[in-house]
């Protein structure tokens, strides 16, 4: 790691990073946590076949939905939109702004990110 150490004015202790430096340390601190939530039970993980099924789905939010078993009715509602635009998000034909992708996910229980396609 190449990172440069200074003082504040205050006496603060500061230790600069380069951002790709900064980035790899970032990421192995959230798979550390990610880590720790699977070996303490508080996120089981997904199965083999959940997995598949994630994977086969049309996208992310069609999986999560069904695996939380709510119809579309009832996320919509629990979301604060319509089921139509649940339809729309669920195959693609639409996209959702932050704001009701954040919505639906604190309604699935999930991380926002979990929502997002990866190409």
């Amino acid at each position: 790691m190449t990172a440069k150490f200074i003082t504040t004015p205050g006496g603060e202790d500061l230790a600069i990073l380069p951002a790709s430096e900064y980035e790899n340390l970032r990421d192995a601190l959230a798979l550390d946590a990610a880590l720790a939530d699977h070996r303490s039970g508080r996120d089981p993980g997904l199965t083999a076949g959940e997995m598949r099924a994630l994977l086969a789905a049309p996208t992310p939010l069609a999986f999560w939905r069904g695996k939380r078993g709510l119809t579309q009715a009832a996320l919509a509602k629990a979301a604060a939109t319509t089921q139509p635009h649940i339809a729309d998000l669920e195959s693609g034909r639409r996209g959702g702004s932050l704001e009701i992708m954040a919505r639906i996910a604190r309604t699935l229980s999930i991380p926002v990110d979990e929502l997002v396609i990866a190409d």
